[in-house]
């Protein structure tokens, strides 16, 4: 198998965020080779699609296979259980204060990368080659893609969607600043006794955030970030004991829980990129950022990622050329380091038990119950960034 193939765009790693580049740059007529199993652990993770998000999966015809397996989030609340002396009453933010039906809709990750990649299967534009991508080498009008068991291909652009151990970032030189949490996420699929009322609360505990976002019935998805020993202890329960230990955490908000799918565990790590695109690549989700869930900004930041490079792209006879790579870079500067800050110091200022940040802490939850128009800023920078195809 030494014929090299020829491709307009190959995009390596078939998680949620690299088929959902293969949709939506194929859509926008493109010949796509899409690298890498399309399959996600079914370890209780989930993710809440913001309608950005939402709205980009619509136009790429996946709505009506999601509809039976997402649940809205009309309301997100946040609770200080920091013990902190400037501790504020839950704060709501609540879609209908901005017109909208939700803020998005929660969905298994495995379930979400299944229905992707039934969809990139049938799509006539996109080859899906389910091995690994072992050599990149980077040419002047092209960069060759190479691997056990499939003829090399030459792409005008390449896209690395294939996470914090990118490849395709490390082939372009693209330099990393990474750093460690003292936290590891504990991840479950919980059914409770009461009502969720598709509210997501994420209480905010000197070891992270520990959030229950809702799903479809009476089911709720977990995360919880706590220091890696107690995290260690707490999944080793057995899951009825697991189930009470989250019930006591969450003050039996939703009544009690019990274990109703599988548990995962996940250390928290960061990562930020001195730029986003170079040497006909381009770089978009894990691969370019990676943060703790806090906010539900991860996918959905990987998913503007896409529209931005979709956007970029559009219209150039060439994708990979300098033009089209530089404006991709240019596009997501501000907003990935902006989301990754923020989401950075929240998750530092709940670490510390310092009066300073309790007090900023504190001060901003404060201000966002009581002043609307400035609650109603937040959540349409949250809703920004949208992502529709179009």
């Amino acid at each position: 198998m030494t014929d090299q193939q020829h491709c307009d765009i190959a995009i390596v790693g078939a998680g949620a965020v690299g088929l959902a580049a293969a949709l939506a740059l194929a859509a926008a007529g493109r010949q796509v080779v899409l690298f890498g199993q399309a399959s996600a652990p079914r370890d209780g993770r989930t993710v809440a699609l913001l309608d950005g998000s939402w709205r980009l999966l619509e136009a790429l015809g996946l709505a009506d296979t999601l509809d039976a397996v997402v649940a809205p989030l009309a309301v997100m609340r946040m609770v200080d259980d920091t013990g902190s002396l400037f501790r504020q009453p839950p704060v709501e933010f609540k879609a209908a204060e901005l017109g909208l039906p939700a803020f998005g809709w929660n969905i298994e990750n495995a379930a979400l990368v299944e229905a992707m990649a039934a969809k990139a299967a049938a799509e006539p534009r996109i080859r899906m080659i389910p091995q690994a991508v072992t050599e990149i080498t980077a040419g002047t009008d092209s960069v060759r893609l190479a691997g056990d068991g499939f003829a090399p291909v030459a792409a005008r652009l390449v896209v690395g969607a294939d996470g914090r151990k990118s490849r395709v970032r490390e082939a372009a030189g693209i330099t990393t600043r990474d750093w460690r949490y003292p936290q590891v996420a504990l991840t479950a699929i919980l059914g409770h006794r009461r009502e969720h009322r598709d509210a997501s609360t994420e209480f905010h505990t000197r070891s992270g955030p520990c959030t229950l976002v809702p799903m479809s019935g009476r089911r709720s998805s977990l995360v919880w970030l706590l220091e890696p020993a107690e995290a260690e202890r707490i999944a080793g329960l057995d899951d009825a004991a697991f189930a009470r230990a989250v019930e006591r955490r969450t003050h039996s908000i939703l009544g009690a829980l019990t274990v109703a799918g599988p548990r995962g565990r996940v250390p928290m790590s960061g990562l930020s990129v001195d730029r986003f695109a170079g040497g006909r690549m381009a770089l978009i989700g894990e691969a370019a950022h990676v943060f703790p869930p806090i906010g539900a900004q991860g996918l959905n930041l990987g998913l503007r990622d896409v529209a931005a490079l979709r956007d970029a792209v559009a219209g150039a006879d060439d994708p990979g050329e300098l033009a089209a790579l530089s404006a991709y870079d240019r596009s997501r500067q501000t907003d990935v380091r902006l989301r990754t800050g923020a989401v950075d110091a929240l998750n530092r200022t709940l670490l510390t038990d310092l009066l300073p940040a309790d007090l900023m802490r504190g001060a901003g939850l404060l201000a966002l119950s009581r002043i609307a128009p400035l609650r109603r800023l937040v959540m349409r920078q949250g809703l920004a960034g949208g992502t529709a195809a179009g």
